[in-house]
């Protein structure tokens, strides 16, 4: 038998072990476990990307989300339950509370990002438990843990498991970016950030970076937000890959920075577009709207924890009625100490200067909480004052509605000085402003910046359109995002057989 003849036989072998293994894959039930952080802009944005992969690949992927309730809750809010409700083919199991008896004692002193840290770390073992349930069917085969960036510390869990992770990352690369390079800054450093740096060099960021900017964590020694940040920038090197909520034509650069590993799929936008709230609040909203010329009102919104003290909400009252601009204008009062995210106020004139109401109900509405993706799809909005969260910033490109950035807190900042410095396609109304400090932003600044995100002539609008365009075409089949998450599946499936 001469060689071509073995040739033959290796190519026919080849074809038959390939066909077997496709008809395995089409067959069998890949699970894969997604343990996000529980609040909204987190779980939120989990929920769609799970929803947007199963929309793509259902015929492959199962998908189990093990909820952890954030302290000191025991269960979820109630807009978060709804859309948990809104979305049947995903399985969510509320993972069994730990004792977590010493963190509600610790919480005082401990920074946000660190409790979160070891909220997730003390619940491995409730962790490790659920996904020894879920997998004792020997008919499904686990395939990853799809993680949350403060859930890292859960790759020892998926490890045991002898499968890889993942990280969903509900920001943008530039920020991972900086995370990423958190660790190479330590190495050199050794310290925390200090208010007073000078303007940093981040490799996922064309310009320097300042340091008013950068998220309050960084410069937490004591509380332990810096530590985190930098764990989670060093975990993430371990993962497979970092999933990221937004698209390569908006962050050319910051895409070609990330060095692998991990290696960065980028697969937004992902977006929740649908109301979750029919409440007497949300209609009479959008009756309102309904009245208004179109491209004509500037609507005021600052996200689940964006609140203002008193002094703030006159001088914005201030500057909108002194703006002639028609406005939409949601407020919310702070969170209590035993509530997690702001509420309506029952009176709210009594916090806004008197007889301000009376005189803009011509052209004005205030509100509570607002459907947000709503207002901005609406096509009496014309521009968006903003705490810069990124799934906010996400809906107004999506809706072709320019942004002036008024970020509070977390990483707002940096996403702030991305959108106007890094991209230019935000109006600067603050950049560094802080919800925890005393600082005013005075009236005729906040006028200032609604004049030009209101005007006509401002470049930001036309770059904001074009962009809006090519986010929408990315999602499409063919477009950057969806072959990306094409590419995403086949990467996880080929893990099976490493």
């Amino acid at each position: 038998m001469n060689a071509n003849c073995y040739d033959d036989i290796d190519d026919k072998f080849l074809v038959f072990h390939l066909s077997v293994s496709m008809v395995f894959i089409q067959s069998a039930k890949f699970e894969l476990v997604f343990i996000p952080l529980a609040a909204s802009s987190h779980l939120t944005a989990t929920i769609q990307f799970a929803n947007h992969l199963l929309h793509q690949h259902h015929h492959n992927l199962s998908i189990t989300v093990f909820i952890i309730p954030l302290l000191p809750q025991t269960d979820l809010d109630p807009y978060t339950k709804s859309v948990v409700s809104s979305i049947a083919h995903i399985k969510f199991t509320i993972i069994p509370p730990a004792d977590v008896t010493h963190l509600s004692q610790s919480s005082s002193s401990l920074s946000i990002e660190m409790l979160a840290n070891l909220l997730f770390e003390s619940h491995k073992a409730q962790v490790e438990g659920a996904v020894m349930d879920l997998v004792s069917d020997d008919s499904t085969r686990l395939v990853g843990f799809v993680l949350d960036m403060f859930s890292s510390c859960m790759i020892d869990v998926a490890n045991k498991f002898k499968v890889p992770s993942y990280i969903f990352f509900p920001f943008n690369i530039s920020f991972l970016g900086f995370l990423l390079h958190l660790p190479t800054r330590h190495n050199q450093v050794g310290v925390n950030f200090h208010p007073t740096d000078p303007d940093s060099v981040v490799p996922s960021y064309q310009n320097h970076v300042p340091a008013n900017v950068l998220p309050g964590a960084v410069f937490d020694k004591t509380g332990g937000g810096y530590e985190s940040y930098l764990y989670h920038g060093t975990r993430f090197r371990e993962c497979k890959g970092v999933i990221v909520n937004s698209f390569v034509e908006l962050e050319p650069y910051g895409e070609g920075s990330v060095v692998a590993p991990p290696s960065v799929y980028a697969v937004g936008p992902l977006l929740d577009l649908k109301s979750h709230n029919n409440s007497n609040g949300s209609i009479e909203i959008k009756n309102w709207l309904d009245y208004q010329p179109p491209k004509s009102v500037v609507f005021l919104c600052f996200g689940t924890m964006g609140y203002f003290n008193e002094p703030q909400l006159e001088q914005i009252a201030i500057a909108l009625e002194q703006s002639g601009h028609r406005f939409l204008w949601s407020i919310r009062q702070p969170p209590s100490k035993d509530t997690y995210g702001t509420s309506d106020y029952s009176h709210v004139e009594k916090v806004l200067p008197y007889g301000f109401l009376e005189r803009v109900k011509e052209r004005g509405m205030v509100c509570g909480w607002a459907p947000q993706a709503e207002v901005l799809a609406h096509g009496a909005v014309k521009g968006f004052v903003s705490h810069c969260g990124w799934n906010s910033i996400l809906e107004s490109l999506w809706f072709n509605v320019p942004i002036a950035t008024w970020p509070l807190n977390a990483e707002q900042q940096l996403n702030a000085f991305l959108m106007v410095r890094e991209l230019e396609l935000a109006v600067e109304l603050s950049l560094s402003y802080r919800s925890s400090t005393s600082e005013v932003v005075m009236a005729d600044q906040i006028k200032r910046a609604i004049d030009s995100l209101m005007d006509d002539a401002n470049p930001v609008r036309e770059k904001v359109k074009d962009i809006s365009e090519k986010g929408r075409n990315a999602m499409t089949k063919g477009g950057s995002s969806f072959v990306t998450l094409d590419k995403l599946v086949h990467d996880m499936l080929q893990n099976i057989g490493d």
